[in-house]
């Protein structure tokens, strides 16, 4: 029961956490407006948060591990907050700037909290663990837009100061009710907190590189369709900026039945690999039929598609990767995941741009094709078996 409740806890610090994003992603834009940032600097500002978070991510997984996963998920919230009062009462563009970056900074505490679930459920019930906490994340996804667009009648900055005091609640929720459960601590590989040419090198680790090297593509094609999303949609299928909104909510309503209800029965009768080519597969199918059509309804079922699919991959690829890495370095390879992903959500949208001047459709056949290369992938993984003492 003490295993389950860990789960329960970190989950709902997972929906508190994604409840102040999908909060303040929505009006992020037009908030800035009133700073006048150009979509150039709106870019730089998007882009800032990854950055950051790009850096914190295998720092706060390692110090999850050598110092526990509760203190982590206790301050980490903490920054967060302070990141959106700072941007709530920001007097200048500057101070925008620095909140995203302190953001990306604290927002790197998802490796402790999956560092949580891989502590605290058994080889065969972590999927579903996973699955779980990804589901926290959909449920605030879903219903952050809502209060967002509920509150910010009542000044721009609201919306702001609502996610801040829901990450102050994912604090408080940490502190008094998340036991430790990091049984190894201080085990950990000795090392620096943040080693550029170790997260480098890690791509070619026989256990974990495969997996890693998945992420990283899947990340950059996951890029290209956040950037080219919004304007196929306007140019090409003419939506409104109220249907777009609802074709997102679409997304994290899907991925929140998905990983809560079919994920962990696929995972049951197909096991992971299995489950993992055919989630991969059906991504790329989604990828290549968004590049083919101008057709709405079509474009909405792919939409689903794309949703159920893709809520497989990120819960499957932390799965993977803790039973490629031993039990005292979780966190540690957690956070190189992170890192490994923030990267292609860095470059994807930038390599989204450039693509779409061959025509706006583009970046999804992109897609498409990282996504085959990923399949490609899978045969490399979950092979060489985990090593007795683990390189992380």
């Amino acid at each position: 029961m003490l295993k389950n409740r860990n789960v329960l806890i970190v989950s709902l610090i997972a929906v508190v956490n994604a409840l102040g994003y999908g909060i303040i992603i929505p009006i992020l834009y037009s908030y800035s407006q009133k700073f006048g940032l150009s979509d150039f600097d709106n870019g730089l500002l998007f882009s800032l948060f990854s950055v950051s978070q790009f850096f914190s991510t295998p720092i706060i997984g390692r110090m999850s591990d050598k110092f526990g996963r509760r203190p982590i998920l206790v301050l980490s919230p903490l920054g967060t907050a302070i990141s959106f009062f700072m941007a709530a009462f920001a007097p200048s563009a500057f101070i925008l700037f620095l909140s995203r970056a302190l953001d990306g900074i604290t927002a790197g505490n998802f490796p402790a909290a999956a560092a949580v679930i891989s502590d605290s459920t058994d080889l065969k019930d972590r999927a579903k663990g996973f699955g779980i906490i990804g589901a926290s994340f959909g449920f605030g996804f879903v219903f952050g837009p809502a209060i967002a667009a509920a509150t910010v009648g009542f000044g721009t900055n609201v919306p702001f100061i609502i996610a801040g005091f829901l990450s102050l609640t994912a604090a408080v929720i940490a502190y008094f009710f998340l036991p430790e459960t990091n049984e190894h601590i201080g085990e950990v590989k000795q090392g620096r907190l943040f080693d550029f040419g170790k997260l480098a090198k890690a791509v070619f680790d026989k256990n974990v590189g495969p997996t890693l090297l998945i992420t990283l593509v899947y990340s950059f094609a996951f890029g290209m369709l956040i950037y080219v999303f919004q304007p196929f949609s306007v140019k090409a299928l003419r939506l409104s900026v109220n249907e777009i909104s609802a074709l997102f909510t679409l997304f994290g309503a899907v991925g929140l039945v998905t990983q809560l209800f079919i994920l962990p029965r696929v995972v049951k009768r197909l096991g992971e690999k299995k489950t993992f080519k055919l989630a991969l597969f059906l991504l790329a199918l989604a990828f290549f039929g968004m590049f083919s059509t101008r057709n709405l309804p079509f474009f909405v079922g792919l939409s689903i598609l794309f949703g159920l699919s893709n809520s497989f991959v990120n819960p499957l690829l932390q799965t993977i990767l803790s039973k490629e890495t031993d039990a005292k370095s979780q966190g540690s390879i957690l956070g190189i995941n992170s890192s490994y992903m923030s990267v292609g959500t860095i470059i994807g949208p930038i390599a989204g741009g450039t693509i779409a001047t061959l025509g706006i459709a583009y970046p999804y056949l992109a897609g498409g094709i990282c996504i085959l290369i990923c399949l490609a992938l899978t045969s490399r993984i979950l092979k060489a078996g985990v090593k007795k003492e683990s390189a992380f």
